[in-house]
């Protein structure tokens, strides 16, 4: 399991032991307004780490905490894994934090280094985010990568704004 490094953050393959940093940020109602819109309970975290766990046995990849090198706190996580947990779909990156770590520039720090990951060791030739329209930050944050909109589209049963990044537009931002 792969674990990624950036200046501020350790992005590591979720375990049982994020289990309780993780159900910080999941079972925020806020937090997850814009993803599935009702907090989660401890149960559906724990139910989230075990599909984690074998994703990663599985693909090689999936979802990773954001801890926070100078203090070891859980501040968000996030994910490289197919669109819809659909391998015919192409990989989707993702993310997501603690609500008063949301603004810092945490979550753009991290999608580099996952997006990173996608194109230059999984070698995708392609990779999308989606999110809910009127989740602004999350649309700058694509937009910051380097991601193109495409437009409205219909994913886990709700319409997305969804952005996409081909590996040799990702390597022409890198030279």
């Amino acid at each position: 399991m792969t674990i990624l490094t950036t200046p501020r953050l350790r992005l590591e393959p979720i375990t049982d032991r994020h289990l309780h940093g993780l159900h910080a940020i999941n079972g925020d109602a806020e937090v997850m307004r814009y993803i599935t819109g009702k907090a989660e309970t401890l149960e559906e975290t724990q139910a989230m780490v075990d599909r984690v766990k074998a994703r990663w046995a599985e693909w090689g990849f999936s979802w990773w905490v954001f801890v926070k090198q100078a203090s070891g706190e859980v501040i968000g996580t996030g994910c490289i894994q197919y669109l819809a947990r659909d391998m015919a779909n192409p990989l989707e990156i993702g993310w997501r934090l603690r609500r008063d770590r949301q603004g810092q520039g945490y979550a753009s720090e991290a999608a580099r280094a996952m997006a990173a990951f996608a194109f230059e060791t999984v070698q995708t030739p392609l990779l999308l985010a989606v999110c809910n329209p009127a989740n602004t930050a999350s649309s700058t944050v694509m937009e910051r990568l380097g991601m193109r909109y495409r437009g409205l589209e219909r994913w886990y049963d709700s319409d997305c704004a969804t952005y996409e990044m081909t590996r040799d537009a990702w390597s022409a931002r890198q030279a």
